[in-house]
């Protein structure tokens, strides 16, 4: 339902809005296509792509790197309060039934290594930056924060900027293409931490889409961090896809959301290769470089 009090706050008829409809239902035809076809789903971007990873059970939760990085946790029929600078969204309505989810958003993800390329020009493409990291078989405690634009979830500061701690005489190129690849990881983790706190529930998996997933070693890295098995979706357009499931389910091409469940399987997992000791010295050297950026404002 439209909300009354914010539509008195900004001063809007509730009468001149349209009809709020489920994700999955019909809101009218269309002839741009030539025969008239029918407008079976709506659904915003991220809550599609959330759909599109097939993220249908509570704990299920979705990464997609792109320029950011957008992470969702499918919470079940509970509209979940985040403490922990979170949002509270509805992911999908179907046949009456909400599906609520978290969201959080990380402002530079696959910005950093574009940032590398064009201003730094250390290297010629971003997919050189794979290669590179590989050369190295760690920072040396180098961090980059790469908050060009502030700090999105879950710490939400507009004043902060970014960082790069850490640098020896040793430090070369080759640790801080590795360690701007692992900020993107961790700045991921620590959205995905706050979701648990704010669930009770540890996520079983990690499903990702988008172009950074190309990167193995983002991805291995992401899996270290996290602890648990990351999974690269086996159809990229994931917001596509969530959008089609949608509209297909409301005109019986599927019968249920098992019938959709095998559609991204089969795909390459990305298990954790890091021991708790390695994984709390990682995300204590990146909180404490956090914690130097905050402390600059």
């Amino acid at each position: 339902e439209w909300d009354a009090a914010l539509l008195d706050l900004i001063n809007v008829p509730h009468e001149m809005l349209p009809a709020v409809c489920p994700t999955s239902g019909v809101f009218g035809t269309t002839t741009l296509l030539g025969d008239e076809i029918p407008v079976c789903a709506m659904c915003g971007d991220q809550q599609s792509a959330l759909f599109g990873q097939t993220a249908f059970d509570a704990s299920d939760c979705k990464n997609t790197y792109g320029t950011g990085c957008f992470v969702l946790m499918n919470t079940g029929d509970q509209a979940v309060e985040s403490k922990n600078g979170l949002l509270t969204t509805i992911a999908w309505n179907i046949g009456g039934e909400t599906t609520y989810a978290l969201e959080g958003s990380v402002f530079i993800g696959g910005a950093v290594i574009q940032w590398l390329r064009d201003e730094l020009r250390i290297i010629k493409t971003s997919a050189e930056s794979e290669a590179l990291a590989l050369q190295v078989s760690d920072t040396q405690g180098v961090y980059v924060v790469p908050a060009f634009v502030g700090l999105g979830a879950p710490h939400w500061d507009p004043h902060a900027r970014g960082i790069i701690t850490g640098l020896t005489r040793g430090s070369n190129r080759a640790h801080i293409v590795r360690a701007a690849l692992e900020s993107i990881a961790y700045q991921s983790a620590d959205v995905i931490h706050a979701m648990e706190v704010d669930t009770g529930r540890p996520i079983p998996e990690l499903r990702v889409d988008g172009g950074a997933t190309q990167n193995k070693f983002l991805m291995q890295h992401q899996a270290d961090i996290l602890g648990v098995p990351v999974l690269p979706a086996s159809q990229s357009e994931t917001t596509a896809i969530g959008a089609a499931m949608l509209a297909g389910l409301n005109q019986g091409i599927w019968k249920d959301l098992d019938a959709l469940r095998s559609i991204q399987g089969g795909v390459r997992s990305f298990g954790p290769k890091w021991n708790d000791m390695e994984r709390k010295k990682g995300i204590s050297g990146w909180n404490k470089a956090i914690k130097m950026l905050m402390s600059t404002d």
